[in-house]
């Protein structure tokens, strides 16, 4: 099933006929509104989940003053969701980067950027799903299974935290196989307990302040004189693994109602208000922290909140971190199987008539989700013995991001050179004008370029501090350089030659 048309010009009136004028028939069930879908950006953010993980990894690099990586990673972010808001309006289909790369790339870039995606969000919902183990035995110690040591870092805490990711991702598995609409039920009611308990946190931590927010400008921990440039473009890691996933309104285009409206609002929309709370929530914990050392930088939020809210209040808040990091997981699989199916669709995967099969009933694509599951598990148990799972995980997966996002990108810039988008204005089903970036449009994409060239080289940058704590494996410092070569060799491999290939697309 391919794409040969431009974008309508006018409104259809039926989502599943703008659909058909990219070449495809409707198949998955288009029942997601407004909200639904700002919730499965939302939900693949996660502050709530993924702060809690690395506020000591920001902190213990770079002091108080990491808070200002915070503002500079959303800007760059932003200029990336603002091109990817204008490409959303123009391809409101499922397998978003896939789709978008391939209109502005051709083929082999959009096989690439597809691809770069699924590893990614394969290991980004491994990663996530490790993050029961910062939860759960802090709620009660019968969640430590194995071992009793519950700190990620540790051997027993390793293999708990394999343990108990396991499990989730069989729960999201069976959850994305019913279908889309439990899934929408599911992820809806998370997230809205997540921004309940977001605002919780930002208001426990401003009430009990300890210091002013001057406090942001101190550039180190007490006793410590890091090199503070560095210092300071490490902690960046922080809010880089964190502020991502913003563009998963794309991948559901097919199953949301008015998707050329919605999704560029929602992919603006769930970025900002993630970093709006999250910053909120870095500035309270640097403000209401007992103290501004190493306990923080090895405790990081839960310390902090346990201090502040005692020992009750603080489980049940954890109960909703706990919560927030199972929608997480189950937005980000979610993503990714969307993606695989359109991949599959178009024939660019092994086993293509299966992973591209939809369940008439459920209207959702069942064996992309098993197959994830299964993935997912399968890295966890690899990782078993490594006590520095999370951070090889974290840095991977969202390299490998980063790079899907300049496949977009960096074509994109390309093609507005050419004079895209052409047409004039274009129309969602409702009549309105599209969004777009008009005679901005250039600058935005050259900055958003040139920030995502930046932090590729950032993240893949060899530390040992953070990839190799312990010592143990000095291998496992060049895991981001490595990982993307082994990435790109079996991409080369596994790239379909010989196969019928989709027909040429225009670009609109």
């Amino acid at each position: 099933m391919t794409s040969t048309a431009n974008p309508p010009t006018a409104p259809s009136g039926v989502d599943a006929n703008d659909l058909s004028e990219f070449g495809y028939d409707q198949q998955l069930h288009r029942s997601l509104g407004k909200f639904a879908s700002f919730a499965a950006g939302f939900s693949f953010v996660s502050i709530l989940t993924t702060i809690f993980q690395l506020f000591g990894l920001g902190f213990g690099f770079g002091g108080p003053a990491f808070f200002w990586t915070w503002p500079i990673v959303y800007a760059g972010q932003f200029l990336v969701a603002l091109c990817f808001a204008e490409i959303a309006a123009r391809y409101p289909i499922s397998g978003a980067i896939y789709q978008w790369s391939r209109r502005m790339g051709g083929e082999v870039i959009g096989w690439f950027g597809g691809w770069f995606m699924i590893v990614a969000q394969i290991v980004t919902a491994s990663a996530a799903a490790i993050a029961l183990q910062v939860v759960l035995p802090s709620v009660w110690s019968g969640f430590q299974i194995i071992g009793d040591d519950p700190t990620l870092t540790s051997t027993s805490g390793a293999a708990n935290a394999v343990l108990l990711g396991s499990i989730l991702l069989v729960a999201v598995t069976a959850i994305n196989c019913v279908g889309i609409s439990w899934m929408s039920r599911v992820n809806s009611i998370g997230v809205t307990c997540e921004l309940v308990g977001v605002v919780a946190v930002v208001l426990a931590l401003f009430t009990h302040a300890r210091r002013g927010p001057d406090v942001v400008f101190d550039t180190g921990i007490p006793g410590q004189q890091p090199g503070y440039i560095w210092a300071f473009i490490v902690s960046g890691l922080m809010a880089a693994y964190v502020m991502v996933g913003f563009g998963s309104a794309g991948e559901l285009a097919e199953e949301t109602k008015n998707p050329r409206r919605v999704a560029p609002r929602t992919i603006r929309l769930a970025l900002t208000v993630s970093a709006i709370g999250g910053g909120l929530m870095l500035l309270g914990a640097l403000m209401a922290a007992p103290t501004l050392d190493e306990q923080l930088a090895t405790g990081g939020l839960p310390y902090v909140l346990d201090s502040v809210l005692g020992s009750f209040w603080g489980k049940v808040l954890l109960c909703d971190v706990a919560v927030a990091i199972f929608i997480c997981t189950l937005a980000i699989q979610t993503a990714c199987s969307r993606l695989m199916f359109s991949m599959a669709r178009d024939g660019r995967l092994p086993f293509s008539a299966t992973l591209s099969h939809v369940n008439k009933r459920t209207g959702t694509p069942i064996a992309p989700a098993i197959l994830i599951g299964v993935l997912c598990i399968g890295i966890l148990v690899i990782n078993v013995g490594n006590s520095a799972i999370f951070a090889t995980l974290a840095s991977v997966c969202i390299i490998l991001i980063y790079l899907a996002y300049l496949a977009v990108t960096g074509p994109m810039l390309y093609r507005r050179f050419q004079g895209w988008p052409h047409g004039g204005p274009q129309v969602d089903a409702e009549g309105k004008k599209l969004f777009s970036l008009g005679r901005f449009g250039i600058v935005v994409n050259l900055l958003a370029v040139t920030y995502g060239v930046l932090m590729v080289i950032n993240l893949a940058w060899p530390r040992a501090e953070v990839f190799d704590p312990t010592g143990e494996m000095p291998i496992l410092r060049w895991a981001g350089p490595i990982c993307i070569a082994i990435t790109v060799l079996v991409g080369i491999a596994c790239y379909p030659r010989g196969k019928e290939h989709p027909k040429p697309v225009t670009v609109g």
